[in-house]
């Protein structure tokens, strides 16, 4: 062994080994996910400039790790309006607002997230601006839903008689089971529009794992592979023997 340092019994380095190996894969786990959602975003981005397509092509065949633009025709269900009260564009609250949208020859229902409603700081729900009667023109990403969030106390969107109707737990089954009717697995994040009341500014949701998290969690686990091998080494580090006192003669 290294002068000042004494052989550590075998186990020791086995476990210390193992467990630096696994620290290291789960960091270099974390950079790959990283790096895939890094990829996720500039999809993303590509998308949102890119010539929208045909709805019906895209929703036959829709790309699991892809954000097409498309566009789409229907008409509104305005009697029908969903409000999702915990997103996170403005301190003086808001919400995001969601309509299901009847798309011709379908027996689904696509619905359209028209964007955030900011709020004016009382808490009080926005009063919502009427929606246009007829076949609309629609154009916008076609995105998976907002995360679920944290649900308290069940289903709240049945006992609920009035609309529009709130909900801090987004799931499009409990949608779908509220309006009794199907819905497209994913949603409609309506295009930006200068003339709107509503702020368009759609993002992929990861919930509290972005990117940034996940290399910050990759650089942890190095740094506990890194430690388990200086604690062997510190544990096994020899200790000088104390000089002896000199005895008095006297």
């Amino acid at each position: 062994m290294l002068g000042g340092f004494r052989r550590p019994p075998w186990w020791a380095i086995l476990l210390t080994v193992a467990a630096a190996l696994l620290f290291v894969r789960l960091g270099f786990w974390q950079l790959h996910r990283a790096d895939y959602k890094d990829e996720l975003l500039r999809r993303y981005a590509t998308a949102a400039v890119a010539p929208a397509q045909d709805f019906a092509e895209v929703a036959r065949r829709p790309p699991s790790d892809a954000y097409p633009r498309v566009r789409v025709q229907g008409r509104y269900l305005a009697d029908r309006v969903y409000l999702l009260d915990n997103p996170k564009h403005d301190d003086r609250g808001g919400v995001e607002v969601y309509v299901p949208l009847r798309v011709p020859d379908s027996d689904r229902l696509l619905l359209a997230d028209l964007g955030f409603l900011p709020g004016n700081g009382s808490g009080e729900t926005p009063q919502l601006p009427p929606l246009p009667e007829g076949v609309q023109s629609l154009h916008g990403l076609y995105l998976p839903p907002p995360g679920h969030g944290f649900e308290m106390g069940g289903d709240a969107l049945p006992r609920q008689t009035r609309w529009p109707k709130t909900t801090i737990y987004f799931d499009l089954d409990q949608i779908a089971a509220d309006l009794g009717a199907k819905l497209y697995p994913r949603v409609l994040g309506v295009d930006a529009d200068p003339a709107s009341i509503y702020v368009r500014v759609h993002a992929l949701d990861f919930g509290n794992m972005p990117p940034a998290r996940h290399r910050a969690y990759a650089f942890q686990w190095f740094s506990f592979a890194i430690a388990v091998v200086v604690i062997l080494f510190v544990l096994n580090r020899k200790r000088g023997s104390r000089p002896s006192r000199p005895t008095d003669s006297r």
